[in-house]
């Protein structure tokens, strides 16, 4: 049973309002004033507040500030009378999920209620939620506790118990399959197979093969029948990274498959029905390559159903403190080093732009740790290997612009790092050797960087 507070100075107006609660099928509680309002926020666990707005002395701004102080996770409305909306309007600012005016009928009271436990009810499985990626997925946790982090976390809460088909965006390094793990543990086939493919590492000709399957003697070297990826997935989640690197042919013949629920081997014509969910993830602007035709507009909106944007570190850079933590207690127990952030470090970097986001702070606290020598990592140890100092603003350039510029240095600064060798600099970026190459073509980027 949910609990609430009613506070007002009113005994008549607190009783009634109390009685409606109750009458709901609530756990009720009263306080007569701000004062023991506050008292019974410090000692109890509240899921709502009701609070009025004017009491003396303590007013219902003094019961908010106690609510946020010591119960995060408990929502407040507070009641106004006719006139002073713009006492409400505060208060919400300050933290109040919704204002009721006075004077208000029950069915209005009891909506206002129903939403805003259920905005609790969400915010403890999101909770709920971040304790148990920590527990089960170790590094792929989702770290952050900035606006954008809880509302992806908020998304997946909703949309993972659901049959939806995902689309997940974002800059290298985000997390993308991070957040595709996430969908697939908390939903129904989480006891079945998750099965990621990169679309960039692969050919298109061994893409097909990996995906359908083959029979024996479909092509030189198929020696016997194989399963396919979509097979192995059956009953479980597929996922799609860089999506937008296959080519129009093999996209029509997966729009076959995701449609129709099934597969033929290549060299067979017999069909095998395939129940798996989809999930596919793209560092492109997939709406921009359908309008220059270098993907599906159908198999865009197949994919399109419900839609992540994950956020670069640079738009959420209060989170680069605990990544920072994070990171730095992963790698002392992988390299056996007792070292700490020195002063200064995480100021310097969260003035960095970071065009490899998650990925690229990772690293670096990597391989800080692994050179310190025993004493506090400096700011010179986390510095860009090419000595650079942080990224000046891209105000006044398109997001494009300012996207192809970061990723343009990030490729040159790996290539130089790697003396030239490609294959070292992917692995260096987190990409294949393949999408290196389709993205060194596509900046114009000269062999050694």
């Amino acid at each position: 049973m949910e609990k609430i507070l009613v506070v007002d100075d009113q005994r008549h107006m607190r009783t009634t309002l109390a009685l409606m609660l109750r009458g709901a099928g609530y756990d009720v509680q009263e306080a007569g004033d701000g004062e023991q309002a506050i008292g019974l926020v410090g000692a109890g666990d509240f899921d709502l507040v009701i609070t009025d707005l004017r009491m003396s002395p303590r007013n219902g701004f003094d019961v908010l500030r106690a609510v946020r102080s010591s119960m995060k996770m408990a929502e407040v409305i507070v009641m106004t009378a006719f006139g002073t909306i713009e006492s409400a309007v505060e208060a919400m600012r300050l933290g109040a999920h919704d204002y009721i005016q006075k004077p208000f009928t029950e069915q209005e009271l009891l909506m206002k209620v129903d939403r805003a436990l259920a905005n609790r009810r969400l915010a403890g499985e999101v909770q709920l939620l971040a304790r148990e990626f920590k527990e089960r997925y170790k590094f792929e946790n989702i770290i952050g506790r900035s606006e954008a982090i809880r509302a992806v976390l908020g998304r997946i809460v909703r949309v993972a118990p659901t049959e939806a088909t995902v689309l997940i965006t974002g800059e290298s390094g985000t997390g993308k399959e991070l957040v595709a793990k996430a969908i697939h543990a908390n939903s129904r086939r989480a006891d079945r197979p998750f099965v990621p493919v990169n679309c960039a590492a692969i050919t298109e000709t061994l893409l097909e093969g990996e995906l359908f399957g083959h029979v024996r003697g479909a092509f030189t070297g198929a020696v016997s029948d194989r399963k396919g990826l979509f097979e192995e997935a059956d009953g479980g989640t597929f996922f799609f990274d860089e999506i937008s690197e296959t080519s129009l042919s093999f996209q029509a013949k997966l729009l076959r498959a995701i449609e129709a629920k099934e597969i033929r081997r290549v060299g067979e014509n017999r069909a095998i029905n395939v129940d798996v969910r989809i999930i596919a993830a793209t560092n492109r602007d997939l709406h921009e390559s359908v309008a220059k035709k270098q993907f599906r507009e159908d198999l865009y909106y197949r994919l399109n159903v419900v839609r992540f944007v994950l956020p670069p570190l640079r738009e959420r850079v209060e989170d680069i403190p605990l990544l920072v933590e994070f990171f730095l207690e992963r790698f002392r127990r992988k390299h056996g080093k007792n070292v700490r952030a020195g002063e200064g470090v995480v100021d310097a970097l969260m003035k960095r732009s970071f065009p490899g986001n998650v990925r690229e702070i990772e690293n670096l606290i990597e391989q800080a740790v692994a050179l310190a020598d025993g004493g506090p990592i400096t700011v010179e140890d986390v510095t860009p290997i090419d000595g650079s100092s942080p990224e000046p603003s891209s105000e006044g350039r398109t997001l494009a612009a300012a996207r192809d510029g970061a990723e343009r240095k990030a490729i040159k600064v790996a290539l130089r790092a790697a003396g030239g060798n490609r294959a070292q600099a992917a692995r260096a970026l987190g990409i294949s050797p393949i999408t290196l190459w389709r993205r060194m073509s596509r900046l114009e980027i000269e062999g050694k960087g």
